[in-house]
C-alpha cells in the first residue's frame, strides 16, 4: 500500500553519482562527494513527503477503524452497563499511534509534557506520573520518610490515621514503609470520614493522615487539612476517584502536602494503566521523582544529561570524585515510570476532562431524582460545600429491608448492571489484614454496615439517558416487586451496633 515510486527502492537513494576519488573530492565537478546530489535531495524531498501521507494515511484508517468498532446500540438487557470504563475516540487512538509510529516506547517528552499540562490542569506546581495510582500512593507516603525533610519527617513506627472502609493500597503503603495505620471509621452517608473521628484518633506518635475521597464525594478536606497544619501532621490526599471534584469551590487533590490519581481505565481520565503524584512542594517533588526512577539522585529531565552542571565534578557518598551523577543514588527506589505511548493518550484525554467530569455528574444526577423516595435503600448525599465529579452511585441496603444486598445485586447482575462493593468494605476483616501492627479509634460500626449491605452502580461517561433510565426502572422494580420467598439476610442496623 505505502511503496516508492516506481524504479526506487524506499530505502535506497538513486544512482548516477559521480565516482569518488582518494581526495574525497570529485576531480571531475570539484564537489564534495559526501553533499547531497540534486537527485538525492529530490529523492529525501519525495520520501518525506511520502512518510508524511504514509501517516496521515494510516490516521484516516484508524479513525474508520475507531468509527466502525463505536456503532453499537444499547439494548435493555442485552447489552451490559459497565460500572466504570474508558472513553476513547479516534484522536485517542490517533495519539497512541503518532506515539508508536515516533518509537516512543519509554518514558520522554511527551510524559514531561504530560506532567506539566495535568499539574497546570489542577494548579499544582508539579505532578509526577507513576504507573498506577497504587504506586503513587507508595511513592506518596515514601516521600514523607526521605531525609530531606529533616526532623518533621516519618519514622518506623509513627502513626498514620486512615479510613477502615476504603480501597487496599491508600493503606498499604503505611505498612510497607514500616508505619502504624490508625483506622477510622466513616459517616453512613457520605461514605467518608469526618474531621472529628480524625481529631479523637490522634495520639503522641501520629503523624500523618492519608484519606480517599470516596466514590468522588470528598470529604470534609479543608477542615482536615487545617487540622493537620495545628498539629504539625501531614496530609495525603488520595484523589484517584475524584479528579474534577471541589471543596469550598477548591479542586480536591490540592489541599495535602501530596496527593494522588490514577488513570487507570475506570477513571476520569485514562493512560492505561497510570498515576501521578502531585504536590506544590519543589523538594518533595524531587524526592517523588528519586523514588520513582530507582532512587537516582540525579534529576535531569527526559534528553538531559548535565542539567546541573556538576555530572563529574561531585564527591558523594564513599564514591570516587567524579563519578557519574546519573548513576549515583540518594534512595531506596523502584521503577514505577510510564511510558510515552501513555502519556500521548494521557494528553489527548486531558483535552476531554471537563466533558467527562460533567456528563459523570449528570449521570449521577439521573439516578438520584429517578431513586428519590425509594423504599428499603439509603441514596448517596454529597458531602456538604463539595461539588463531586463522582466515580460511582452508592445505594445500601437499610437493616428493615425484607431483601438482602446479595438480593438485589443478582437481580441488577441478571439484567446486565454490573455493580461494585464498596472497594473492601472493612479492610480490617480481610485476611491478609487480620495481624497487622494497628491502632482502632472508636467504633468501626459503619465500615462493618456498608461492608455487609452497600454496592455502587456506575455514572462514567460511557452510560447514556437510555442506560440511567433502565437502571432507575430496574431498581424500582425489584424493590417494589421482590420475591418474599427469598432468604433475608440478618442485618443490624448501626444505631443496634452502636
Amino acid at each position: 500500500m505505502f511503496s516508492p515510486p516506481a524504479g526506487e527502492s524506499s530505502t535506497t537513494p538513486p544512482t548516477g553519482r559521480p565516482r569518488e576519488h582518494s581526495s574525497g573530492i570529485c576531480g571531475r565537478c570539484r564537489h564534495n562527494p559526501h553533499s547531497p546530489t540534486t537527485s538525492e535531495i529530490s529523492f529525501q524531498a519525495r520520501t518525506g513527503r511520502n512518510r508524511v501521507n504514509d501517516r496521515e494515511e494510516l490516521l484516516t484508517i484508524i479513525r474508520k477503524f475507531h468509527n466502525s468498532q463505536s456503532e453499537h446500540h444499547f439494548v435493555a438487557g442485552v447489552t451490559e452497563i459497565q460500572s466504570s470504563g474508558a472513553c476513547l475516540d479516534d484522536k485517542d487512538r490517533g495519539a497512541v499511534l503518532e506515539a508508536a509510529l515516533d518509537m516512543r516506547i519509554a518514558a520522554g517528552i511527551l510524559a514531561d509534557r504530560f506532567e506539566k499540562e495535568f499539574a497546570r490542569k489542577m494548579g499544582l506546581r508539579k505532578a509526577r506520573l507513576t504507573n498506577s495510582g497504587s504506586s503513587a500512593n507508595l511513592l506518596a507516603v515514601s516521600a514523607l520518610t526521605a531525609p530531606e525533610l529533616g526532623d518533621t519527617r516519618l519514622r518506623p513506627g509513627d502513626e498514620v490515621i486512615t479510613a477502615a472502609a476504603g480501597f487496599p493500597t491508600t493503606v498499604n503503603p503505611i505498612l510497607q514503609n514500616g508505619l502504624k495505620p490508625v483506622f477510622v471509621d466513616i459517616d453512613s452517608t457520605t461514605y467518608n470520614t469526618t474531621p472529628e473521628a480524625v481529631e479523637a484518633a490522634i495520639g503522641p506518635r501520629t503523624r500523618a493522615v492519608a484519606l480517599a475521597h470516596t466514590l468522588g464525594n470528598p470529604f470534609p478536606v479543608a477542615e482536615i487539612s487545617a487540622l493537620c497544619a495545628e498539629r504539625g501532621m501531614f496530609l495525603i490526599e488520595d484523589n484517584c476517584d475524584a479528579v474534577g471534584s471541589t471543596y469550598q469551590s477548591h479542586p480536591t487533590g490540592t489541599f495535602g502536602d501530596l496527593a494522588t490519581v490514577s488513570f487507570y481505565p475506570a477513571h476520569h481520565l485514562t493512560t492505561g494503566e497510570g498515576g501521578c503524584v502531585l504536590t506544590n512542594d519543589l523538594t518533595t517533588a524531587r524526592v517523588v521523582k528519586s523514588l520513582r526512577d530507582w532512587g537516582r539522585d540525579c534529576w535531569c529531565e527526559p534528553g538531559e544529561s548535565n542539567r546541573c552542571g556538576k555530572r563529574f565534578t561531585q564527591q558523594l557518598g564513599d564514591l570516587p570524585y567524579g563519578y557519574d551523577h546519573k548513576y549515583i543514588y540518594s534512595h531506596i527506589g523502584y521503577n514505577l515510570k510510564t511510558t510515552d505511548i501513555q502519556a500521548a493518550l494521557g494528553l489527548s484525554q486531558l483535552a476531554r476532562l471537563d466533558d467527562f467530569c460533567a456528563r459523570r455528574r449528570h449521570n449521577w444526577r439521573r439516578l438520584r431524582e429517578g431513586l428519590d423516595g425509594i423504599d428499603h435503600l439509603r441514596l448517596p448525599e454529597p458531602t456538604p460545600g463539595s461539588d463531586p465529579s463522582w466515580f460511582g452511585f452508592a445505594l445500601t441496603v437499610l437493616s428493615d429491608a425484607p431483601f438482602g444486598r446479595i438480593d438485589i445485586v443478582n437481580f441488577l447482575e441478571s439484567r446486565k448492571i454490573a455493580t461494585r462493593g464498596l472497594f473492601a468494605g472493612n479492610l480490617l476483616r480481610h485476611p491478609a489484614y487480620s495481624n497487622i501492627e494497628c491502632r482502632v479509634s472508636g467504633s468501626l460500626a459503619a465500615s462493618d454496615y456498608v461492608a455487609d449491605n452497600t454496592f455502587w452502580v456506575g455514572v462514567y461517561p460511557g452510560i447514556t439517558d437510555e442506560m440511567t433510565d433502565y437502571m432507575i426502572a430496574s431498581v424500582r422494580e425489584y424493590v417494589s416487586g421482590y420475591r418474599r420467598s427469598q432468604v433475608r439476610v440478618v442485618r443490624t442496623s448501626l444505631e443496634d451496633k452502636r
